[in-house]
């Protein structure tokens, strides 16, 4: 039993499989063993890994116990958003367990089923509650677009999901951020470019075309628009790992190699696109950036 929970037992688990409260004991006193907490005990020794911190985490709530929100999302493959904090969720009617430290637990009326060892919940669910629960929109509907981008499940999974967590909060804008990346936006910046162009009338992009550059290498451009004399204006947004040295020289040199005499090639930022939208916009219709039909 120990061994497919990642090496950690509960007491109440070792009574039932016939050990008493001495032999454990004696073990824990040998440091053959290790107490975890009150209800919980590894047989193994030195620091917990990270699966064995969530095991801990949901074994020390008891039954019904998950992880969830970031940590269950992990847990199914999420990559670049992992949180110190672990978040389990706890049925409602258990109330809320004694503290752990660096765990985060959630009590909840929802009827979700787990999956996965460790026990876990459904990578839909998890992602749209915490977009629900968390501080900032722009981090909502970041994961959303990371679970996709990373073909962890699809815009349809979530919308049918967004469906049957009813009522949930700020659902009408995760509803459009979905909308958007079942589009085509693959990001937060692409996400931000479509809101852009909603927002002062200009035409859609192309987005992630794929060209070839002056080394016959494949590479895709964020955004492209066919203007009226025969050129494509191709728009490249930078996030903040752009702004390293390294990447920057590298831009660069992709911007050299894709650049053509019918091809014009401008940079913004992520951050000019969330706080100056109407910057970048006038930008582009002054390039040829026609309006939207």
């Amino acid at each position: 039993m120990a061994g497919a929970q990642g090496g950690l037992i509960t007491r109440a688990q070792l009574a039932e499989a016939g050990m008493t409260r001495w032999s454990v004991a004696h073990r824990i006193a040998s440091e053959r063993w290790q107490l975890l907490s009150p209800t919980v005990v590894a047989t193994t020794t030195g620091e917990l890994g990270e699966e064995q911190r969530v095991w801990h985490a949901v074994l020390h709530a008891g039954a019904g116990a998950m992880a969830g929100a970031l940590t269950a999302a992990s847990l199914s493959g999420l990559q670049n958003w992992h949180r110190d904090e672990l978040t389990v969720l706890v049925p409602y009617e258990r109330g809320r367990p004694s503290a752990l430290s660096g765990v985060r637990y959630v009590r909840s009326r929802r009827s979700l089923c787990s999956v996965g060892s460790p026990p876990r919940c459904r990578i839909e669910p998890a992602v749209l509650l915490f977009a629900a629960a968390d501080r900032s929109e722009r981090t909502a509907q970041g994961v959303l677009a990371a679970v996709v981008q990373q073909q962890l499940t699809s815009s349809q999974s979530l919308l049918d999901w967004l469906d049957r967590l009813a009522p949930l909060r700020r659902a009408a804008t995760l509803r459009r951020a979905i909308e958007d990346i079942e589009g085509g936006a693959q990001s937060l910046a692409e996400m931000d470019v479509r809101r852009m162009c909603r927002s002062f009338g200009l035409a859609i992009p192309i987005r992630q075309v794929k060209r070839r550059d002056a080394d016959g290498r494949v590479r895709y451009t964020d955004c492209e628009w066919r203007l009226r004399d025969g050129r494509t204006l191709v728009l490249e947004v930078d996030g903040g790992f752009h702004m390293e040295a390294e990447h920057w020289e590298d831009d660069l040199a992709r911007q050299r190699a894709l650049a053509a005499t019918d091809r014009i090639i401008v940079r913004c930022t992520a951050r000019e696109l969330r706080d100056e939208p109407e910057k970048v916009a006038r930008d582009l219709v002054a390039l040829g950036v026609p309006a939207a039909a």
